[in-house]
């Protein structure tokens, strides 16, 4: 068992952390905006630790529903479960485990939270599958990874008002646009195996409607916190983010696998800017 860890590391994706990252900035932001402040230790740690474990666990499910197709992309051959280094049972025994570790600490929270996980759980599970059926995927997996947010104002107030939903719609259009930029890596490899994304959905549209979907994103979060934040604080923060979505425009623009898988490793940082400006903003209100 032991020296079988590092495989299970390499499944999970222990080593490139910008996943579970992308999925921790906007429930750590929705802690905050629910708490109207700093939520407390315990909250923190069981949306930090969970995050990292339901991650560990999608990744499980997904490299099992992927293996066939994955097998013919050069950037995911090599992956534990499609190599056949980690078998199919395996994979999703250790997913499993991951899974569980993640409901005992929601166990630690209330009724309301625990309910939406069990939700937050088929999502997550739907997701690999929808790339099979689904012409916009990223749009299943943007409701999957957002599911956070009202689980976080579930977590506080043990009630998701309108102001969660809110944020889960526009946090659903950060998904689109760094997920479309992962597509377009593998857009040549999915069109010759038949693999649905959004970046074959789109097309040449593909570039301007990333860029549409970031400031759909900060644009919907401005809205919704700007009476709960200091106006300046989110305003400086809103510079730093529009100087990254800039970036991102001229990494992708060109449409090379280089350059657009280097835009969706730097998505974090923004989620990071945001977060940033909503736990300073609330603060200095």
């Amino acid at each position: 068992m032991i020296s079988r860890l590092p495989l299970y590391f390499d499944l999970i994706r222990w080593n490139r952390p910008a996943g579970w990252l992308l999925l921790l900035w906007p429930s750590l932001s929705a802690l905050w905006v629910a708490a109207r402040g700093f939520p407390g230790w315990h909250l923190l740690a069981v949306f930090v630790a969970g995050t990292v474990l339901m991650r560990s666990a999608g990744c499980c499910v997904n490299d099992v529903a992927d293996r066939e197709f994955d097998k013919h992309v050069k950037r995911t051959a090599q992956r534990p479960v499609t190599s056949g280094r980690v078998g199919v049972k395996e994979a999703l025994i250790v997913g499993a485990v991951f899974a569980f570790l993640a409901f005992l600490l929601v166990l630690t929270t209330n009724t309301a939270t625990i309910a939406w996980s069990v939700l937050g759980l088929v999502l997550s599970l739907v997701y690999p599958y929808a790339k099979r059926h689904v012409s916009m995927p990223q749009a299943v997996l943007g409701v999957a990874f957002s599911f956070g947010i009202p689980m976080a104002f579930a977590a506080v107030t043990e009630a998701v008002p309108w102001q969660a939903w809110a944020l889960m719609a526009g946090n659903l259009f950060w998904v689109l646009a760094y997920d479309t930029e992962y597509a377009m890596v593998d857009r040549d490899d999915d069109l010759r195996i038949g693999m649905k994304t959004s970046a074959i959905t789109l097309g040449d549209a593909d570039v301007p409607a990333i860029t549409a979907f970031y400031l759909v994103f900060l644009g919907s979060w401005t809205a919704v916190l700007w009476g709960q934040v200091k106006p300046v604080v989110w305003g400086a923060m809103l510079l730093v983010a529009l100087a990254q979505v800039a970036w991102h425009w001229l990494l992708i623009k060109d449409r090379t696998r280089d350059g657009c898988f280097k835009a969706f490793r730097l998505n974090h940082w923004l989620g990071f800017t945001v977060f940033a400006g909503t736990v300073a903003g609330i603060a200095w209100r």
